[in-house]
């Protein structure tokens, strides 16, 4: 009994709350939440706003692309090379074929070949003049061989220098056979009795086989 009593006589002691101010008081307190909630609102909207039409303009705001200039294109070829210890590995590049034509040069038109007294336009006849024995000195027939010599071409030409056998074609002091054999003109004593001597020791073995061999064969 005496504890309860003292309970009682505690809660007497409490003042009781009227029931107006306890509501005020309540009401006062949802105020103050509406207005806090308020405000938090207008807080966070003004902050979107502030920051929504800068992450437009900075999601609008878009650098178009630089043209690319013959020096990036060379420098970017350049950085894609791969170096080694033998320097820039660089891959082949494939190019078209073509063909060169080349001009060929004209065919040269040969000349004529001097005429020796046979064909073309007609013999170099001789003209120049001068004496049997001029003749064999100049073409190098040694002296003492000169009478096997003036034995052959008294028989063969009369000393003429441009007589021509009509038949044979045979031409010059010795008529020689073909004339073109005679190197020069066939029809100048000198180059003819130059190639006769050659001729004479070559198939003869002198002058003197040659005119023996004329004088058994009539030929030579």
């Amino acid at each position: 009994m005496n504890s309860r009593n003292d309970m009682i006589i505690e809660r007497r002691d409490i003042a009781p709350v009227p029931a107006s101010a306890a509501l005020s008081a309540r009401k006062g307190t949802v105020r103050r939440g509406i207005v806090a909630t308020v405000s938090a609102l207008a807080v966070v909207g003004f902050a979107a706003a502030m920051v929504a039409p800068t992450g437009v303009a900075l999601a609008e705001q878009e650098e178009p692309p630089a043209p690319e200039s013959a020096y990036a294109a060379a420098l970017s070829d350049t950085q894609n090379l791969t170096v080694t210890n033998e320097g820039a590995a660089i891959a082949p590049v494939t190019r078209g074929t073509f063909s060169v034509y080349v001009t060929p040069k004209p065919t040269p038109t040969p000349e004529p070949a001097s005429n020796s007294g046979s064909g073309g336009g007609g013999p170099l006849f001789y003209t120049g003049g001068g004496a049997p024995a001029e003749w064999m000195a100049a073409a190098g027939i040694a002296e003492s061989d000169w009478g096997y010599v003036d034995y052959i071409v008294s028989r063969e030409s009369g000393w003429n220098p441009n007589a021509t056998n009509s038949s044979s074609g045979a031409c010059g002091l010795v008529q020689a056979l073909p004339c073109s054999k005679v190197p020069g003109n066939g029809y100048d004593p000198v180059d003819n009795l130059r190639w006769a001597n050659g001729y004479a020791t070559g198939r003869y073995g002198s002058w003197a086989g040659a005119q023996a061999f004329w004088s058994k064969n009539h030929w030579w």
